[in-house]
């Protein structure tokens, strides 16, 4: 039995933690085993993780704090658990995990969900934990995996041990993502509108780097062309409470009375479902889950061309530049444009690539294998405990 501990910043259902989520719930329970430490209080992913039958802990640090003496407390907790190796998620666990596994002498393999370092539009601290394991990145971790090309790109331009890294894309599951017919009625009567109003739709959290403001440009500019149509936001921030965003949407003629902000949900495989469109108006992105989740809904996408959103579409959406509105404008009018049937057809060619592209099981073995490979390479102690088993599976 190969045990794995992940540790990870916090458990808000965000990507790197529905990611997270996704490998250790599906990992093979006769060959593995999961445990997971959160250094913040946990946030509802933790909930899912112990219905899942995955124990949860938290070091119960707080955002922003960078005492040394919870590296040796997360290593009491590691070397108690007594795993074969410890998977990071993002940086401050990937520091300070990677800190705490080597000073209780297991291998690490550290997980990057970032693409985008630049200190206009990331935090001091981020940028200095990034720095700090840019530097022990050749000596700490065994291996590095990348959720997208652009970020093992930009890493190893930031100055990462390159021969590390290795990319294994986020995965979907198309048995959750699945077209439902009924969800577009269902969608159209909560929100008080036509069986047969447009809707375009983005899901992301409230964040410079999402490009919110991008995408109110863009409602404004196709809301002159095509005023029927309505446009539908969601996510952690994203609400009426938001005064930043309900300023936006106030200062844009007319878009008051088609613009509806829902906050965050749990539905969102409904809501993805009952989208014309899907789209994702970032400035920055790694590999972004909602792009990936809509696709499987059989729902065409919108995508700015950052990270490796072009790369998840492929042909069977639209790519824009990024921080254009005229642009991403013209591609929901052509979307749209084109008629019910032939978004069912981009809609189905999304689902068939997440499915041979980004399917959560085949995921989930590329890290099952992985963690395989780092065992053999680590040597007989590492691997003591998984010799009950064969490696296989």
């Amino acid at each position: 039995m190969i045990k794995v501990v992940h540790v990870i910043t916090g458990l808000e259902a965000d990507g790197a933690e529905t990611v997270l989520y996704s490998v250790a719930s599906r990992m093979n329970r006769t060959r593995f085993e999961s445990e997971v430490i959160s250094l913040i209080e946990p946030g509802p992913m933790a909930a899912r993780l112990e219905a899942a039958g995955i124990r949860v802990r938290s070091l119960g640090m707080k955002r922003g704090s960078a005492n040394p003496l919870h590296v040796l407390r997360l290593a009491r907790w590691i070397k108690e658990s007594q795993p074969n190796l410890v998977q990071t998620w993002m940086y401050h666990a990937d520091l300070l995990g990677g800190l705490a596994a080597r000073f209780a002498g297991k291998p690490v393999v550290w997980g990057i969900h970032h693409s985008n370092l630049d200190p206009g539009q990331n935090k001091r601290l981020t940028i200095w934990t990034a720095r700090i394991c840019e530097v022990l990145s050749p000596w700490l971790p065994k291996r590095i995996v990348c959720c997208s090309e652009a970020s093992r790109m930009a890493h190893a331009e930031f100055g990462y041990d390159e021969d590390k890294m290795e990319v294994i894309p986020n995965g979907f599951d198309l048995r959750v993502f699945q077209p439902d017919p009924a969800a577009r009625k269902a969608l159209r009567q909560e929100l008080g509108l036509a069986a047969d109003a447009s809707l375009i739709g983005m899901a992301a959290r409230f964040h410079v780097q999402k490009g919110h403001r991008n995408f109110v440009a863009a409602a404004a500019q196709l809301h002159a062309r095509m005023p029927h149509v309505h446009f539908v936001l969601c996510g952690a921030g994203v609400d009426a409470n938001n005064a930043e965003l309900a300023a936006w949407i106030q200062q844009s003629s007319g878009l008051n009375d088609v613009c509806h902000l829902l906050g965050r949900r749990k539905d969102m495989h409904r809501l993805f479902a009952a989208f014309d469109v899907a789209t994702s108006p970032s400035v920055s992105e790694a590999f972004p889950m909602a792009v990936g989740e809509a696709m499987a809904c059989g729902t065409p996408c919108v995508v700015t061309d950052v990270g490796d959103s072009a790369l998840i579409v492929g042909d069977t959406g639209k790519v824009v530049p990024a921080e254009n509105p005229l642009a991403l404008a013209d591609a929901w009018e052509s979307l749209l444009a084109a008629g019910a049937a032939a978004r069912k057809e981009f809609g189905q060619a999304a689902r068939n690539r997440v499915g041979r592209c980004f399917d959560v099981d085949a995921i989930v073995e590329r890290y099952q294998k992985l963690y395989r490979e780092v065992l053999a390479l680590s040597g007989p102690s590492s691997a003591q405990q998984s010799s009950v088993a064969p490696l296989v599976g």
